[in-house]
């Protein structure tokens, strides 16, 4: 057993760190370790925060830090400040991280520098963007890491490539499949989202879009709609679109209307969006883990971006690298629309937390590795 004097402390923020962190949150919970939560409110909205927590029953964060938005730099420094606060107060022999948010990289650095051992959960993803932010979050937190929890083969490979002792890192699969798993079953008994919007099941288009890189310029962020509002004319199906709060603020601040061809509705939570997507003919996204939840699902997906950080799903023709301009989008669409859904899931058994939770506690002070 873990020593009672020993604690975890999990960091989080975003709506996505939520839903990821939930397995291995229960997972802790159903062993009786002690951890303490701190939620960054990175993502501060109740649609994007509160309602994860209350759906996935998990407990409430001991520390809220009101962090909200603001330019990365700026965020990132109030972050940094907030977490390292906390982590001075609690002492906590480990630190867990999961991503590649500000969040993310604040924690990691925080918990560095104050010699408390870090693991990544994620950790070995690349898009090989820099110029998405998320890239530098991940790759500077999976180098500042003490535990590289890699999800699959290749990404265990990425961060072997890249200097780090083969000893840090353990391929347990990605906890979105727990999360998934856990779960699906009490979202497919709620039947609300489509009997509110009048969808029919196989019938309809999901999409999300929220990446800086997308929607904080006028012109990518108007191509990315009028590309998107093409695939409902060409294809006749209802394109549904959970409005990001970061792409309605941009939307607002550009003065750009939402083509008509696109059904907008207010942000889901995780349950109904679950239902939604497992339902849906095709998935438009520009959101990593969407990419990975579509191929999950057996839902074909076309990314609304030029490279991805999740190259397993290209790989079992679950998912299409498409852009934003027209010709690409409505090409993986027409490709993606009539794929065969058999690919086999390269993520994992749904069995990732307790691996995880497993090589934690090996590691805490006290145990022997």
């Amino acid at each position: 057993m873990i020593p009672v004097t020993a604690r975890i402390a999990v960091i989080l923020g975003t709506r996505p760190e939520i839903i990821k962190m939930s397995p291995v949150i229960r997972e802790c919970q159903r062993r009786e370790l002690d951890f303490v939560l701190i939620h960054s409110e990175q993502h501060h909205k109740y649609e994007m925060d509160r309602v994860f927590f209350e759906e996935l029953a998990l407990p409430e964060p001991q520390y809220r830090l009101g962090v909200g938005q603001g330019t990365h730099g700026a965020q990132t420094g109030r972050l940094l400040e907030g977490i390292e606060k906390v982590l001075l107060e609690q002492a906590p022999d480990m630190v867990l991280v999961q991503g590649d948010t500000n969040t993310v990289l604040a924690g990691a650095l925080a918990a560095a520098k104050l010699h408390i051992p870090v693991g990544h959960v994620e950790a070995g993803l690349r898009s090989y963007d820099q110029r998405m932010p998320e890239e530098l979050n991940r790759v500077l937190a999976d180098h500042a890491a003490d535990l590289l929890f890699a999800p699959t083969e290749q990404t265990r490979d990425i961060l072997l490539g890249e200097g780090i002792d083969a000893d840090k890192v353990h391929v347990t699969g990605n906890t979105i499949v727990d999360a998934v798993q856990q779960n699906l079953t009490i979202a497919q008994s709620r039947g609300r989202p489509l009997t509110a919007h009048g969808l029919t099941a196989g019938s309809y288009i999901v999409l999300t879009a929220h990446r800086p890189e997308n929607v904080d310029h006028d012109r990518n962020l108007r191509s990315l709609l009028d590309s998107v509002a093409g695939v409902r004319r060409s294809t006749g199906l209802p394109v549904i679109y959970p409005l990001h709060p970061r792409t309605e603020s941009k939307l607002k601040q550009f003065g750009l209307p939402v083509p008509e061809e696109i059904r907008i509705i207010e942000p889901l939570g995780f349950l109904d969006f679950l239902q939604l997507e497992a339902q849906a003919a095709l998935i438009l996204t520009d959101s990593g883990g969407m990419q990975e939840e579509a191929c999950i699902l057996q839902v074909p997906c076309v990314t609304l971006r030029d490279s991805t950080e999740r190259p397993e799903t290209v790989a079992v023709g679950a998912n299409m690298v498409a852009g934003i301009l027209p010709q690409g989008v409505l090409r993986g669409v027409r490709d993606m629309l009539g794929k065969d859904r058999s690919w086999p899931n390269p993520f994992g058994d749904g069995h990732s937390a307790g691996r995880i939770v497993d090589i934690v506690v090996r590691s805490a002070p006290g145990n022997t590795p």
